[in-house]
């Protein structure tokens, strides 16, 4: 099977819509193509952000009445023509999708811009969990920089930075392809003790420089910041003293002395 005809696949496999030999076909392929299974797993990622997203609301109970209330004296009782009667049914339709933009733009509002770093953070904990499974850890394993960096030729349109920390207490054990903020993302990943750590990194959209922020979130703590045109996203269960070792080490400063 080639990745064109995958790509068309993928979709219908998602879904578990496909016969089951296109099913055998389709996932032997994905054994030996990372370009076709980054592709599934970010359309996995979307779809879990959408359903994270709480886009779904319950309008007030005052805004049913008011839609039955408005078609209702749109339709008199007596009615003297049929002009008359698709006037009406106009009228209603319009006024009913005035109504639902006005509690679409009550409920949007007061929420005002959405925390763009929150909810990277939480996709970035999903990703981190996901990749906690089995096989999932790394796409490939290696302790060595030099063959970490160059796997990730060709498969991003970045080349991430990759250092080994291991005289530190974080080795480096891999990397994977993931998909974060809407974009491929290079995942590396480090150890400390029986604790692994993603590091998340992609491009900044813009070249300004963001300190430093952390958060905690289900039990896991995200360290991130926006270093010369790269945004940096760690997550590990491991405690916040520890992790924000190696957020230094990344950054080229000198850890705190133990």
């Amino acid at each position: 099977m080639t990745c064109q005809e995958s790509v068309r696949l993928l979709p219908g496999y998602f879904d578990s819509e496909l016969d089951l030999v296109h099913t055998l076909e389709i996932e032997d392929h994905l054994r030996t193509c990372a370009a076709c299974t980054s592709t599934l797993e970010a359309d996995r990622a979307l779809r879990t952000t959408i359903a994270r997203s709480r886009l779904r609301f319950s309008a007030p109970p005052n805004v049913a009445r008011n839609v039955r209330a408005t078609i209702a004296d749109s339709f008199p009782q007596e009615k003297s023509a049929s002009k008359n009667w698709s006037w009406n049914w106009a009228f209603a339709a319009t006024a009913a999708a005035l109504i639902f933009c006005a509690v679409l733009t009550w409920k949007l509002l007061p929420a005002g811009t959405p925390n763009t770093s929150a909810s990277i953070s939480d996709e970035a904990i999903a990703d981190h969990i996901r990749a906690l499974m089995p096989g999932h850890l790394s796409d490939v394993e290696s302790t060595d920089q030099h063959t970490v960096k160059p796997w990730f030729d060709g498969k991003l349109d970045f080349a991430p930075p990759v250092e080994n920390f291991a005289a530190q207490g974080f080795p480096l054990i891999g990397g994977r392809l993931d998909y974060l903020d809407h974009h491929p993302t290079a995942a590396l990943v480090y150890q400390r003790r029986k604790h692994f750590i993603s590091v998340f990194l992609l491009p900044a959209t813009s070249e300004r420089d963001r300190a430093e922020s952390q958060t905690t979130q289900r039990g896991y703590n995200v360290i991130s910041w926006t270093r010369n045109a790269m945004n940096y996203w760690l997550v590990s269960d491991l405690n916040p003293v520890e992790l924000e070792e190696l957020a230094k080490l990344l950054r080229g400063e000198e850890p705190s002395t133990k």
